[in-house]
């Protein structure tokens, strides 16, 4: 029998650290958010299955501020409007360079602007953003509005409802969310987002229960202590609501 020399062992062990290694780089979905208060996803990123989802290297999670980018020694970030009218606007100049820098960053990544005249967020986009081999630029709004011009370089406009924020940071939180907990690996049980509302476009989630049995003389339904597969099944599909 032929033995492999010392060395090759070592050597296939490195192609496969290098290989997986390379995986993981391309696997890896990038979220960039443009933000004046990168200081409000700290507690959203660092915590439950957005914490869990970096520590795994299965997505990158970062903030971008807009105020590195402001002009002039007090690095301003908002002007008035022409033509007149209430409030400030973000102007172009900031924007226009965070977003390069975090192309630059991320050259492939598809760029969106959270605004309420955008298209309305819906699960299927989040599985749809989910299954996309590139990352995500999120610009958030703030005061009225930005300068129109900056649509040059956006993707997509994006609502999360009929009605109006402070900011574009909730929205971009929301969003975030609803893609990285759909990427494999995230959620951890293989039918956990499977089973959820709207997970199929328009039915929502059977009633569940957990311990304990009886409580306040509520009682667990009887079906679902059966064991019997089939009727537990069935009950569930009756249950479910169509929207």
């Amino acid at each position: 029998m032929t033995k492999k020399p010392p060395f090759l062992g070592g050597l296939f062990s490195s192609c496969f650290f290098v290989a997986l290694l390379h995986e993981i780089i391309l696997v890896m979905k990038k979220f960039q958010v443009i933000t004046l208060f990168p200081e409000m996803f700290t507690g959203v990123f660092e915590s439950s299955m957005m914490w869990k989802a970096q520590k795994d290297s299965i997505v990158e999670l970062s903030t971008i501020n807009l105020r590195d980018f402001g002009l002039g020694p007090r690095k301003q970030v908002d002007d008035t409007p022409y033509g007149g009218g209430d409030g400030m606007l973000l102007m172009i100049e900031p924007l226009w360079n965070a977003v390069l820098n975090a192309k630059e960053n991320d050259p492939t990544a598809k760029i969106l602007l959270m605004t309420p005249r955008g298209a309305r967020w819906k699960q299927a986009l989040a599985q749809e953003y989910s299954e996309t081999d590139h990352g995500y630029i999120f610009i958030c709004g703030r005061y009225e509005g930005y300068d129109e011009r900056i649509l040059e370089l956006v993707d997509q406009e994006v609502s999360v409802g009929d009605y109006v924020l402070t900011g574009g940071e909730l929205p971009a939180m929301t969003i975030v969310d609803s893609i990285v907990r759909l990427i494999p690996g995230v959620l951890g049980g293989e039918s956990s987002a499977e089973i959820e509302s709207f997970s199929d476009g328009e039915t929502l989630e059977f009633p569940q229960y957990t311990r304990p049995l009886e409580f306040n003389n509520l009682v667990v339904p009887e079906v679902l202590l059966s064991g019997h597969h089939a009727n537990i099944k069935s009950w569930r599909e009756q249950q479910s609501r169509r929207t």
